[in-house]
């Protein structure tokens, strides 16, 4: 019996950790999506989970850290994706390291780095990472600096062309 493809709006936490010295947490994928791309962890918030219990657990499996969850810092939306015509929505939050000991996740990162504002324009990173980042560190100079898309796919290196 084949059943209908069902829309979904699939929601994701990350977590902007930034130190006392104004640091920024990046890490680079070594799985889609954004394989090889620098981004802040995070992921998928379960049925049931809180926002904060969703940021905190993806934080520790991704890089074995211990954060406190701070404000809202911005939403990125894409809709109507895929086949399935699915929303997806992006909550990043400024959170605060309570540990600082890195403990990558290697079957999802290649590497963790505490990044200083000045190194953050000229990283490979996703759009969406890309306009947190200079709402977060708006004295930079942000090259490539797009407003948010409904097209997903251009989050995927490679499958959409730079401006």
């Amino acid at each position: 019996m084949q059943t209908a493809l069902q829309p979904a709006i699939k929601t994701s936490v990350v977590a902007c950790i930034i130190d006392s010295q104004s640091r920024i947490l990046l890490t680079r994928r070594s799985i889609p999506p954004f394989f090889g791309q620098w981004v802040m962890p995070g992921g998928k918030i379960d049925h049931g989970e809180s926002i904060a219990s969703a940021l905190q657990r993806e934080v520790h499996e991704e890089v074995g850290l211990q954060v406190e969850p701070a404000e809202l810092v911005d939403i990125y939306e894409h809709l109507a994706i895929g086949h399935k015509k699915d929303h997806y929505i992006i909550l990043y939050y400024r959170a605060r390291p309570l540990t600082l000991q890195l403990r990558i996740n290697p079957a999802e990162l290649s590497e963790a780095v505490w990044f200083e504002a000045d190194q953050l324009p000229t990283l490979d990173v996703p759009p969406g990472c890309r306009q947190v980042l200079a709402r977060l560190y708006p004295e930079m100079n942000w090259p490539r600096l797009q407003p948010p898309g409904d097209d997903a796919d251009c989050e995927i290196p490679g499958l959409c062309p730079l401006p």
